[in-house]
């Protein structure tokens, strides 16, 4: 049973998902930062952040779980599913969520610094976004939060 002050939809497991992603990402050696995608109750893709593993700057823990989903699904098109994801996401990440037509937008940590979506362009309140989808930041915002700060800590 959902508790009433959570959000439409949102199943507290699914952050827990993208959370445990993120861990993965961490260990290793990638920013610790992780997506997860669903339908319904069925969680169509999922993954960490990938940059270093695949020598790829747009392997952000969103692109790739996005791919793998429009592959799944036969479609570039995500009209009915909703992404969970550990850090607000950047530019890049907000572009290709709206470009996927993504319903729903869950977000752990607040972003300043890299953060497109609540701070920085905040993408999707530009002129120019063809699709907004609804935006639920700050969920698992402390553990998400958490994750980043040990990691960084940990390079220091």
């Amino acid at each position: 049973m959902m508790d009433e002050s959570m959000p439409p939809f949102m199943e507290p497991s699914f952050m827990e998902l993208a959370l445990q992603e993120g861990q993965r990402a961490g260990e290793r050696g990638e920013v610790p930062v992780g997506c997860v995608l669903v339908r319904g109750a069925e969680v169509i893709a999922r993954s960490g952040n990938r940059t270093l593993a695949e020598r790829d700057p747009t392997a952000h823990a969103e692109i790739v779980a996005i791919r793998h989903a429009a592959q799944r699904l036969g479609s570039e098109r995500l009209e009915d599913c909703d992404l969970y994801v550990t850090l607000e996401p950047c530019a890049m990440c907000a572009g290709a969520v709206s470009f996927a037509r993504i319903r729903r937008l869950y977000y752990g940590a607040a972003d300043p610094k890299g953060g497109a979506v609540d701070n920085g362009v905040k993408f999707f309140a530009s002129p120019s976004c063809h699709h907004r989808p609804e935006v639920y930041g700050g969920l698992a915002e402390e553990a998400a939060g958490d994750l980043l700060k040990k990691f960084f800590k940990e390079r220091r």
